[in-house]
């Protein structure tokens, strides 16, 4: 628990520091350029998905215009500014509300001065038009005889310019307001804002896209701003720290809805000579219309998210759409976006430092890293703009903190295990242990094993007559036979005594089929050690037979020993009776006596049989035990019935019966010594009998 604690106060720690790393590379702008795309990613996937208003209207001076123009009226560039009168004209015949000319006339046609009055003229009798101004030149108050904008308010925070250009009089004389055109990009050179206001001369001019929208809805000229948003009347417009509007873009392009200049001027001379326009002027009932530029030639394109190449008028049109639908993209909160990256963070670090297993590090890796992509998605979803890159970050450096901690701390545990594992663990085992380390648990615990001992046959007599050198070289052989195996089927070694091998299964891993991987094992190293006898048989001239015993049960299973020397080893009753059987194979002739409580779990898979109750020495209650012999796909040894039929004799007390039917199999080990016992018991008759064998030695 104690150690648990400190993990997770370990993660909360690296997720801090991260956290706070990530917000300080936010706050001094340096993330700003991994920014940038994710914005792009999150305008396109929305604007294609969404339609601009119908309301709004965007006529373009296109290169297809200007072809139009030269090819079959020789008007160069600039054209003629009467030409526009007959946009007006065509958007007062189809009744818009208002026209917005995103075009600069500070300077006379070159055509003359009657032709700025043409277009002035136009402006007076047609429909309410909007002319565009921006900051410079060296008009530095405003124009005695042009009508400032019409607003009442007192902005705080808003842009001041010192000189202003205004078209000529004599068309600025026709215009029912005027609205700014400045612009700023970020700092990628995109344009995402727009300029509510700015002032000059004391006078708070609107953009282009808000003057136009006033002009019609003049019962909203009482304006007000906070910190957070402007209110236009009813209408609220959330503001960024700076102050600028956050356009959403919505369609395919920014020009989505834009019809070509010329085919509004062809419409217009055709009405007028009583021909079919090319379009009706239907196009612009009750619609916001704008004029804009998009031939490259007249330099007014302009990068925004979803377009490397805008008509700077479609900002406009943009601000109008987001301004009729209530559509802005607002700032989230300072707070929430610093919680966010905090919680963020920490998680990360958390998921981290207790994951266990290399997939969860890059499930959780992978997770964290996306959480913001999803967070952001959704905000804009509901009108938010939520910063991705710094939530990101937090995690990023999270994941990669946390990761360079694990290494250094668990790198120390991991080594720990392999040093105190290697000599009895598989390293596949070690391997998962590593990977998991809370399947171990240091110290003692009470646990299900099954325990197996073997031991050689014979090895006392033989050893005698081996030299130190041949005697080592032999048993190095034969152990290391015998304990792959052991290994390959998952078993824990304890210790080796001499000759005997002690190992068990289900520690420290948990092994749900413990029993029969010990069985398994059992019978292999029986298999490979008849496989290697006739080797052997040259290297000793005995042959060699190993005896196993193995019992299931609960014992006491850890590191045990020293503070400073230990071994992971088994304390039990149960490991105690495996040992018991192991011998007991001498008393009947058998190489592999398994316990009933082993029996119980594999007699499914293995083919056994019954060999006697059996009584080891030091117990009291008598252990029903069995001979292992192969597996359940191989077939019973002949004879299996007629033995257990003297088995039945014999635990009744009838003794020559038994003895009787036991001399029908000849062969069998355990037959013959059945009759050997039976013979002591006619010559010395038992005083009471409970069919029990019992042992009289280890």
């Amino acid at each position: 628990m104690f150690t648990t604690g400190l993990k997770y106060l370990r993660g909360i720690l690296i997720g801090l520091v991260a956290a706070v790393t990530a917000l300080a590379a936010w706050h001094f702008g340096w993330l700003e350029s991994w920014e940038a795309p994710t914005w792009t990613w999150r305008a396109k996937f929305f604007s294609q998905r969404e339609n601009i208003s119908p309301e709004i209207k965007l006529v373009l001076l296109d290169q297809a215009s200007l072809d139009w123009a030269k090819n079959e009226n020789d008007w160069g560039w600039p054209w003629p500014r009467e030409v526009y009168g007959a946009i007006t004209s065509f958007c007062k015949r189809g009744e818009a509300k208002v026209f917005a000319m995103d075009m600069l006339f500070t300077e006379p046609s070159v055509y003359g001065v009657s032709d700025d009055e043409s277009l002035g003229e136009a402006l007076k009798t047609s429909l309410p038009t909007i002319l565009a101004i921006q900051p410079g030149g060296n008009q530095s108050t405003w124009p005695q005889k042009i009508t400032r904008p019409a607003i009442d308010s007192n902005l705080p925070d808003v842009t001041i310019y010192e000189n202003f250009l205004f078209p000529v009089q004599e068309i600025a004389s026709g215009a029912a307001s005027f609205g700014h055109v400045t612009g700023t990009p970020d700092k990628d050179g995109v344009y995402r804002r727009i300029m509510p206001f700015c002032r000059f001369d004391n006078a708070d001019i609107p953009a282009l896209g808000l003057a136009s929208w006033l002009t019609v809805n003049k019962e909203s000229n009482s304006i007000t701003k906070s910190t957070k948003k402007i209110s236009l009347g009813n209408k609220k417009i959330p503001v960024d720290k700076n102050g600028d509007v956050i356009l959403r873009f919505r369609g395919n392009s920014a020009s989505t809805q834009a019809v070509s200049a010329a085919a509004v001027i062809q419409s217009e001379l055709r009405l007028r000579d009583g021909e079919e326009p090319v379009l009706s002027p239907e196009i612009f009932k009750n619609c916001y219309v704008f004029l804009g530029c998009s031939a490259p030639a007249l330099l007014d394109l302009r990068p925004v998210p979803i377009d490397p190449k805008c008509p700077g008028a479609a900002l406009h049109t943009t601000f109008v759409d987001n301004l009729l639908t209530d559509s802005f993209i607002a700032e989230a909160s300072k707070s929430w976006i610093i919680s966010g990256v905090i919680i963020t963070s920490i998680a990360a670090a958390l998921s981290l430092t207790c994951g266990s297993s290399w997939w969860q590090t890059s499930l959780f890796s992978v997770l964290w890293l996306v959480v913001p992509v999803f967070i952001g998605f959704a905000a804009y979803a509901k009108g938010f703009w939520w910063p991705v890159i710094v939530q990101s970050s937090g995690a990023a450096i999270s994941i990669v903190g946390t990761l360079a901690v694990n290494y250094l701390v668990e790198g120390r545990q991991k080594t720990f295990i392999k040093q105190a594992f290697r000599h009895y663990l598989s390293s596949e085992v070690i391997e998962k242990i590593i990977r998991d380390p809370s399947h171990l648990q240091l110290g003692g615990e009470k646990r299900e094993l099954t325990i197996m001992f073997t031991d050689l046959a014979g090895f006392s007599s033989f050893s005698e007559k081996l030299d130190p050198v041949e005697l080592t070289a032999l048993l190095n052989d034969y152990l290391t036979e015998m304990t792959d195996i052991i290994m390959s089927e998952g078993g824990t070694l304890d210790k080796y005594e001499g000759d005997a091998i002690i190992a068990f299964w289900n520690a420290p891993l948990e092994q749900f089929d413990h029993a029969a991987r010990a069985c398994r094992a059992a019978l292999r190293c029986q298999r490979r050690l008849a496989e290697l006898r006739e080797v052997y048989k040259k290297r000793t001239g005995t042959i060699l037979r190993m005896r196993a015993g193995l019992n299931t049960g609960d014992v006491v299973v850890g590191n045990m020993g020293s503070h400073k020397r230990f071994n992971y080893t088994i304390l039990g009753d149960a490991a105690n009776l495996a040992s018991r059987l192991e011998g007991a194979n001498k008393a009947f002739g058998t190489e592999t006596m398994i316990s009933e409580n082993t029996w119980r779990l594999v007699s499914k898979e293995f083919l056994g049989r019954k060999l006697a109750d059996l009584r080891v020495v030091g117990k009291k209650n008598a252990v029903p035990v069995y001979e292992l012999t192969g597996f359940n796909t191989e077939t019973a040894p002949d004879g299996w019935e007629v033995f257990s039929v003297g088995r039945k004799h014999f635990n009744e007390g009838n003794f020559k019966e038994a003895i009787d039917i036991f001399s029908k199999l000849p062969e069998d080990p355990a037959a013959k010594n059945y009759i050997r016992r039976c013979e002591q018991l006619c010559n010395n008759p038992p005083s009471s009998w409970d069919g029990v064998w019992e042992l009289t030695e280890k």
